[in-house]
This record gives C-alpha cells, structure tokens and sequence, in this order.
C-alpha cells in the first residue's frame, strides 16, 4: 500500500492489560473466558488469575454456610487490593449488598434463566416415580419441587455441574439420585445441554434472581473512566440490566438471606419490564406471589442509552420496581410463610 512522501505511519493505539479473577472450577473458567473474548474484541489483553476460596475447599451445604458469598468474598478482597482487575460472577449467588469500592461494570447478554431437570432414562418430573431422589443444593428449587411433588423425596448435594449430573448419569463413581434440577445456562455454558430431559416452566420453578446473568464485577473507580470502562460499557447488556436489577431488588426488599426460598423472574416485553416474584414455604405446601410492570422508554432497547448515567437511571427504576414487588409479598405476608432471614448474617 502507497504512503505520502513525508508522512509518518499512524500510531497504533496500545491495548489495554488487565487481570481477570476466577475460580477454578470449569464453570466458573468457562465464564470467565467467555467475557475476556468479549472484553478482547473492544481492545483490551485479559489475563485470567485462578483464586481458591474457602468455599471450593470445605463440603457444607451452601445454606448452611452463608450461600456462595463465601465463593466472592476472597476475589473480591483481591480486586480491592489490587490484586485483580476483574471478576465474573454468576449473578445469582452474589449477595445483594455491593461493597464499598466495588461495581458491577457490565453484565452482558442474559442466557437462559430456567432451571432443568436431567433424569435417569430422560424422564420428565411428571413422570418420576413417586418416591423418585432428586437432587439440588437450592432450597428455593427443594420449596418449589414440594409444591409440584410432594410426593419426591429431596436430597440436599453439593458440588460443580458434572458431579451432580453424575450422580444420575453414573459417572465419576457415584449414581445414587433418579434426577437432578440445575441451571439450564450452566448446563449450555459446559456443552451438556444434551443431558436436559426437561426445561421446567416458570410456573413450576420461578428462577433464583438474576439467574442466567453473568456480573462483571470491577473497582468502582474503573466502571467510570478509560479504556477499561468503555469495554465494560460496550459489553454490557441493557435488557440484562434491568432484569437482574429488578429481581434482586427484590431480595434486597425482602432482607432475604442466601437459604430463603424466593424466586423471581423480569423480562422485558413490548416495551414493558414484567416482574414476577414468589415467596414459597419449605415444605410447598403455601406461597404468595406478585407480578407488576415497569413501562420502558419507547424502542428503548433499539436505542440504548449510551451514558453511564442513562442506564443507571433506568436501572434505578428497575430496583425501584422490585422493592415495590417486594413490599407487596410482604403484605401478603411472605414472613409467615417462609424464613426469609435463613442464613443472612452470613450473607
């Protein structure tokens, strides 16, 4: 290619470094490389840091040791001191409280948020037999399995997606449960939808909030400026944003801790954000329920803000929404009919 006589070559602009903190485990891996290809393609070199937790480490039920705040809080440390640049967090097992210095930079395009059921002989949950072991580690899907078969027996499990599907498939050693109910967007991320027997509707099993959502979790100070926040900003989902916004606006309104039975699911539709949330006892047997919606802007999604503060205004009336949903459970009484506090001063 033919250059002016006399004109220096356009500097190329330096790319960004920057240090992604992860846990080990495949999913969490998976995530986190998904989001560094992202982050990659608006300029910026990702280098990911693995980080053991106190959590990948101990085999205490989640619900008994303060839910997966115990898997955060050792990358968030390091995010603080230095450390690391960057986390990705399943959004759903982040407490609701965001610590001081720290922001949710991006979250990118939402998965699916249903939870499935894998299953010995790719039986559906209606046609488990009755007595069937089927597996989960969440109370909010042990409540909601209760209520649609009080009939099955709920066992209690830990550990990553492969170990619980194997405990049905039969590999890894250990095959003692009929089914078990896990994310559909974890399953797809490790390529295993094909162990998917059944999407469960959402009037069976409402999600955890922010189920499906990934959180890209920075210092607050770098959400704001540079190189570093417009990459965060290019990646970021709006869609996303206010769904998980408003959904966990619900827990945060509740006081609900990680153990709490609370499902709760914000889509947007026509221009309106639709959130529909469910407090559900532990033994299924009573629930209170709420749907309301939020009106969006016109075409908002066709042309999103552009603005830090756009979006946080829009975001901010997504969080609104949830605690307006959150009230109104509580005056039907969702303190009765389940502990929402269960493990919150862990939490």
């Amino acid at each position: 290619m033919s250059r002016r006589p006399g004109r220096a070559p356009a500097a190329q602009h330096p790319r960004t470094s920057v240090r992604l903190a992860t846990r080990a485990s495949r999913l969490a891996t998976t995530q986190s490389e998904m989001v560094a290809h992202a982050l990659d393609r608006h300029g910026l070199d990702v280098e990911l840091v693995h980080v053991t937790t106190h959590g990948d480490v101990v085999d205490t039920p989640l619900s008994k040791m303060g839910g997966i705040g115990v898997f955060a809080s050792a990358i968030r440390t390091d995010l603080l001191s230095g450390a690391c640049d960057l986390a990705v967090h399943s959004f759903k097992d982040l407490p609701t409280g965001q610590p001081l210095g720290l922001a949710i930079g991006a979250i990118p395009a939402r998965e699916d948020p249903h939870d499935a059921l894998v299953a010995r002989d790719e039986l559906t949950l209606s046609e488990l037999a009755e007595g069937a072991r089927v597996g989960t580690g969440s109370p909010r899907r042990a409540a909601q399995l209760r209520a649609a078969r009080p009939d099955l027996e709920v066992v209690d499990i830990r550990g990553n997606v492969d170990t619980r599907v194997g405990r049905v498939k039969g590999f890894g050693g250990r095959q003692d449960l009929d089914a078990v109910v896990v994310a559909a967007a974890g399953l797809g991320r490790l390529g295993r939808g094909k162990d998917i027997c059944q999407i469960l509707d959402f009037d069976v099993m409402l999600p955890a909030p922010a189920q499906g959502a990934l959180a890209v979790e920075c210092r607050a100070a770098d959400a704001r400026h540079g190189d570093l926040a417009r990459a965060l900003m290019a990646i970021d989902d709006l869609a996303a944003r206010l769904a998980a916004t408003a959904e966990r606006a619900v827990l945060a309104g509740l006081d609900a801790g990680c153990a709490a039975p609370v499902g709760a699911l914000a889509r947007v539709e026509s221009g309106v954000l639709d959130l529909r949330a469910a407090v559900i006892s532990v033994d299924g047997t009573r629930s209170v329920r709420c749907q309301a919606g939020l009106e969006l802007p016109v075409n908002l999604l066709d042309a999103a803000p552009t603005t830090p503060e756009a979006v946080a205004t829009l975001a901010g009336a997504a969080h609104t929404l949830g605690l307006q949903v959150a009230a109104d459970l509580l005056d039907q009484g969702a303190g009765g009919v389940a502990d929402l506090h269960a493990s919150k001063a862990i939490r």
